[in-house]
């Protein structure tokens, strides 16, 4: 390779490296959303007079919207506080049905694994607290609920972010909850303890900003990759 072609080669490179130092660098924010889709298998533990049951759920499929804003405390390592609102409609067979609409608020981290060409590999894990409220339509009868939730996740994601600081990416996660409810019907007491664990995936946009300046993409030949 000739020296005039390794020069420009060279600053491409460079700047490719300086622009992922810039978006991921301390002092930067994350503002963003995502929008997922999940599959959930739930088990089930009662306590009816005094008596220990366990039973299989219901399986269901949820939407759920996650905005979130984060600060990079080092490079590449974000700490943020998010929102996560779900909302699940489950049918049984015998024409049981349940709304179900969580709203849960918590922290996040998350690092990141940068490559070339704009793109990073990252870890994220959060925790939320909140509740749910549920309408039952049970026996033809209508009953609403509210619920305490714990929530954790965690699991890998894949972002590919712009010179404009904007990334597009998609999240792998593990989610587990524990909620907790009890009903009075006809002066019996259920205490109805409900374990989640499902597997989400989620598409999501961020933007990075504060101290990032856009790249000159004008010192390459071709320029860089943009969305």
């Amino acid at each position: 390779m000739t020296k005039h072609r390794i020069f420009p080669f060279m600053i491409a490179f460079l700047t490719v490296v300086f622009l992922q130092a810039q978006v991921l660098e301390r002092g930067n924010f994350l503002v963003g959303s995502t929008v997922g889709f999940s599959a959930a298998d739930s088990k089930i533990s009662r306590t009816l007079n005094g008596v220990d049951q366990d039973e299989s759920g219901p399986s269901s499929l949820q939407l759920g919207i996650s905005p979130n804003v984060g600060y990079f405390l080092t490079d590449a390592f974000v700490l943020g506080i998010g929102l996560d609102y779900t909302f699940s409609r489950l049918s049984e067979p015998n024409e049981d049905r349940t709304d179900d609409s969580d709203f849960l608020f918590g922290p996040f981290m998350r690092y990141y694994f940068p490559l070339e060409n704009n793109m990073a590999f990252f870890v994220e894990a959060d925790f939320g607290f909140g509740n749910s409220s549920d309408d039952l339509i049970v026996g033809g009868g209508q009953q609403k609920l509210n619920t305490n939730i714990f929530a954790i996740g965690a699991g890998p994601g894949f972002t590919i972010y712009s010179d404009n600081a904007i990334g597009i990416e998609a999240l792998f996660k593990y989610n587990f909850a524990r909620s907790e409810f009890t009903t009075d019907i006809d002066q019996v007491t259920t205490e109805t303890i409900t374990k989640t664990g499902q597997f989400d995936i989620a598409l999501g946009i961020q933007f990075y900003f504060g101290g990032i300046q856009k790249v000159d993409t004008e010192l390459t030949e071709e320029g860089l990759f943009g969305l």
